[in-house]
């Protein structure tokens, strides 16, 4: 242990142990998960993150190691604790540097966005040295003056590679193209059982497994319309999924991005026109239904359901309305008065 902590002070990281561990030092080959409680600290004792209250909610932080995390100091100091040890770890502004950035991204993680939101557009480097803002004052003013950052860590988990499933922003690329499958299936089988949620859920994840790679390509190369031909399918199912969740405008979003590219996709047309159906655009959904037919004359009938049903709907809801307006126009019965 000693040695060990000499070690990391040679790199500019004082360990201070503050509980010890339960078990003894795990060896931590690449590829192992680590799952561990952080609270970020300035030297002066300012607190800028807690994993324990983050968004309002308790959540741990999970790395796979040898993945490139963008802050490496965290890889470095883990692998020197036991399983349940909590240990701060003051270090050196050059392990702090990029903080900012990875704070940010865990600050819109915990709020349910996009991890990735204000980072876009520029690489993490440049904009460090930029005077780009991260949405946190707090955040801004460390990227504006970089400075020796306090890490108390409680080491929770240390699960062996293999004995876990990884998640899919751990994955390599080819790790995530021979999922996407998997997932497809997962995602028909349970909406099979009628467990839309899950179904929606599973939809949703093989999308943004395949944009995530899609993201690295030409738009109209062979990888990327390849990867799009992916896309497609489980876009559709998912659309489907929000059907019957009643996101009706979500589903008229999406299947028009669709059809932009791919002007004679029966489904996307389909679901778009009971999409419309439902919020009340008839023009619209009897426009695309008419496209439907043409593309596919086999489709007649179902059609034919689908536009009794609206019409049905559009009869129900006018005699509805007549019925409001005549109680609010009608002569109210005079009502007696005394002297």
């Amino acid at each position: 242990m000693e040695e060990e902590a000499r070690k990391l002070l040679e790199e500019g990281i004082l360990k201070k142990l503050v509980s010890p561990g339960n078990e003894e030092l795990s060896d931590f080959p690449n590829g192992t998960k680590v799952v561990f409680h952080y609270r970020t600290s300035l030297c002066d004792g300012t607190v800028l993150d807690d994993s324990r209250t983050m968004g309002g909610h308790s959540k741990p932080m999970e790395l796979i190691l040898g993945k490139k995390f963008k802050l490496a100091v965290w890889e470095r100091v883990v692998i020197t604790m036991r399983r349940g040890e909590v240990s701060e770890f003051t270090c050196d502004t050059k392990h702090t540097s990029l903080y900012p950035l990875v704070s940010q991204s865990l600050r819109n993680i915990s709020a349910g966005k996009d991890p990735l939101e204000g980072q876009r557009h520029c690489c993490g480097i440049a904009q460090i040295h930029s005077h780009h803002s991260l949405g946190h004052k707090d955040l801004d003013e460390l990227q504006a003056n970089p400075q020796p950052l306090v890490f108390k860590i409680e080491l929770l988990e240390v699960l062996r590679p293999g004995s876990f499933q990884l998640d899919v922003w751990a994955m390599t690329d080819e790790e995530k193209l021979r999922l996407v499958p998997e997932i497809h299936e997962e995602g028909n089988l349970l909406f099979k059982q009628g467990k839309i949620s899950e179904a929606t859920e599973k939809y949703y994840n093989g999308v943004a497994c395949l944009k995530n790679l899609q993201m690295k390509e030409q738009p109209g190369d062979e990888a990327w319309v390849k990867l799009d031909c992916m896309i497609t399918p489980l876009l559709l199912n998912y659309c489907q999924c929000k059907l019957l969740q009643g996101q009706y405008y979500e589903v008229i979003e999406h299947c028009t991005s669709l059809l932009f590219k791919y002007e004679n996709n029966v489904k996307a047309y389909y679901k778009r026109a009971k999409a419309h159906a439902a919020v009340w655009n008839e023009t619209e959904a009897r426009a695309d239904f008419a496209k439907v037919l043409d593309l596919d004359p086999s489709l007649e009938l179902s059609v034919a359901k689908e536009l009794r049903i609206m019409e049905e709907r559009i009869r129900t809801k006018e005699k509805e309305e007549k019925g409001r307006y005549k109680g609010l126009f009608s002569t109210p019965p005079a009502t007696a008065t005394t002297g």
